[in-house]
């Protein structure tokens, strides 16, 4: 056992290495494959080290020739082979070759696993850190199906030895908690860094099925990821399942509208398709090559301290139901989101926003802790190739419809704000519906609290019928949202 510390306190005792494979090597109906690509026998190496193996590997693998490779799983029809699809195929394969060569009836009581992963390590030049897919189909009951969790992790060592330990040392702890901790799933996905800094390696995109995992909605497990530090942004699609954001948005334009989404409006609808319509007709938009990411970022989820996870499968549901991609991110900064879409494609992105918004963008207190300030998160934001779409507020006591041409930014602002509208960079959504400005999400949350009618017309069409039928937003009103959109109107009104 390995004693963790956090300074002078110990948390908690954590079994070694040794003693997770040793476990697993004891268990007398625990028998499968190691198939491991790309960065050598890491994993299976623990099980061959710590003493009684004999029992519970059947086999040990690694088919280095892509020719090789290709023979055994077969090709890929874009010929990549670090792929959630390859790894998928793996262990299809290695499952079904011991179902083939092991007979139930001489050995009824096994439980058949395959282990694999498919890596990339860093480059010689150092360029790429590397990355890869790890993942593990298993029975916790001879006579029940296979369960699959399968994750893609990111490299930061710079040291391919270190990457392939680090590999090794998570492999371990994802078969010591697929079989120890399965019950547990939010525990598991914790003790997949055990023995590991968070910041040698990320997990990016982590996902459960199986009979075991039929009632985990892989949309919370993303949102662990965030928690627990191991990521700074998951993507989920409408099916809720997680998607690798590499996959994604590679080589995509990207439009991405932020916001509460608590819940998602008739206001939130419009942003997005005014905004969508207009980006899809700049010049070096392809539409075929476009993503759309409704985007809530993790400080927006928490509720006194502390993430309300409730509150979150509330939202999701209701975005996924109305068919798009949803992203949480750690990115309170726009350039920081901005920064993140950079790491996998060059093309056009454009954000939707609201006035209020655009506002926070100018406000100095957000980037104190940049050695440039603001000029360095506007230098990061609007070096790249983007574009704000600007929705329009009305002012709550005069009506005046507020745009980029009378909105009010901070004196010190003002020269900075001109230069970047007078270059393009803000663009005024002009084809919005007046007819439903007044429509805040706080108010329909208050409306709901208080058992009010007419909030379900302020909703996109089918969105009233989930709430209601699902008793979706069941808590009270977030009073930090509420008090912050007092604090701007209060402003705007001096």
């Amino acid at each position: 056992m390995a004693i963790v510390h956090k300074g002078d306190k110990v948390i908690e005792n954590v079994p070694s290495l040794r003693a997770k494979a040793l476990r697993i090597n004891l268990n007398d109906h625990i028998y499968g494959t190691f198939a491991e690509i790309g960065a050598g026998q890491e994993t299976v190496r623990h099980f061959f080290r710590s003493g009684g193996a004999s029992g519970t590997i059947a086999k040990a693998m690694s088919a280095y020739d892509k020719d090789f490779s290709d023979a055994i799983y077969g090709i890929e029809d874009d010929r990549r082979y670090v792929t959630e699809k390859r790894l998928k195929k793996m262990l299809d394969h290695e499952i079904k070759l011991i179902e083939n060569r092991i007979t139930r009836e001489k050995h009824p009581d096994k439980m058949f696993f395959a282990y694999a992963n498919t890596v990339a390590t860093i480059d010689f030049a150092k360029k790429y850190k590397g990355h890869g897919w790890v993942g593990i189909k298993f029975q916790v009951n001879p006579n029940e199906g296979y369960n699959h969790i399968m994750l893609h992790v990111r490299f930061h060592e710079t040291d391919a030895r270190m990457q392939q330990e680090t590999l090794g040392t998570m492999g371990v702890n994802l078969i010591y908690g697929a079989f120890y901790k399965y019950h547990h799933p939010k525990k598991l996905l914790k003790y997949l860094y055990d023995h590991i800094d968070k910041d040698k390696i990320e997990i990016d995109t982590i996902n459960f099925s199986g009979p075991q995992f039929a009632e985990v909605d892989n949309r919370l497990m993303s949102l662990q990821l965030i928690k627990n530090g191991f990521t700074e942004a998951i993507i989920f699609g409408p099916d809720g399942n997680n998607i690798l954001p590499a996959r994604l948005l590679y080589k995509k334009n990207i439009l991405a509208l932020r916001g509460s989404f608590r819940p998602v409006t008739k206001v939130n609808m419009d942003m997005f398709q005014k905004s969508y319509d207009i980006f899809i007709r700049e010049n070096k938009v392809d539409v075929d090559k476009t993503v759309v990411l409704f985007e809530i970022t993790i400080s927006n989820l928490r509720a006194e301290g502390e993430i309300d996870e409730q509150d979150f499968m509330d939202r999701a549901r209701l975005l996924c139901s109305l068919g798009h991609n949803v992203m949480i991110s750690k990115f309170q900064e726009y350039y920081r989101l901005v920064e993140y879409f950079s790491n996998y494609t060059k093309e056009r992105m454009a954000l939707t926003m609201g006035v209020n918004n655009l506002v926070d963008i100018f406000d100095e207190k957000y980037y104190r802790h940049l050695s440039g300030g603001i000029l360095e998160a506007f230098g990061k934001l609007f070096f790249k190739d983007l574009k704000v779409y600007l929705y329009p507020m009305k002012h709550r006591e005069t009506g005046e419809i507020i745009t980029s041409n009378n909105v009010k930014v901070h004196p010190r602002m003002k020269e900075l704000y001109k230069f970047f509208k007078y270059n393009g960079k803000v663009l005024d959504i002009f084809d919005y519906d007046p007819e439903i400005l007044d429509i805040f999400s706080r108010k329909v949350l208050s409306m709901i609290a208080n058992g009010e009618d007419g909030w379900q017309e302020m909703l996109p069409e089918g969105i009233a019928k989930l709430i209601e039928d699902q008793n979706l937003f069941s808590h009270n009103e977030d009073e930090q949202e509420e008090e912050r959109s007092e604090d701007f109107y209060n402003s705007f009104n001096k």
